[in-house]
């Protein structure tokens, strides 16, 4: 958990970890975030290696392009690791999952955005 959290504090790693987690399961391609970030390539490359090796997000190939996908069992681990005391009065408030499955307003306009290019 340490290590999720100290990949995540850093500004552009918290910030393509965001997109990511956006994008849904289907993830982003390398070029994108970047992209998006206003960051070099490599500069990309390193922050994503550095979310990847803390084990928040995972990464495949398509063709000639790399994919970057939010780890959303590894993000609800994180959140249900700092919220697990929540509940612990009788509370039941606490909800820390999050279901990939279900669009957010920005990822409908997102992928109306992409089907429509």
């Amino acid at each position: 958990m340490v290590g999720a959290l100290a990949a995540l504090a850093h500004e552009h790693r918290l910030a393509a970890y965001r997109l990511l987690v956006e994008a849904g399961p289907a993830g982003m391609a390398a070029g994108d975030i970047a992209e998006q970030l206003g960051l070099v390539p490599s500069s990309l490359t390193f922050h994503v290696q550095a979310l990847r090796n803390a084990g928040v997000i995972s990464q495949r190939r398509a063709s000639r392009h790399v994919i970057y996908a939010a780890d959303f069992a590894a993000m609800n681990a994180l959140v249900g690791f700092l919220v697990e005391n929540c509940c612990g009065q009788g509370v039941s408030t606490c909800n820390p999952a999050c279901d990939p499955a279900l669009p957010s307003a920005k990822q409908r306009k997102m992928r109306g955005k992409a089907k429509s290019a």
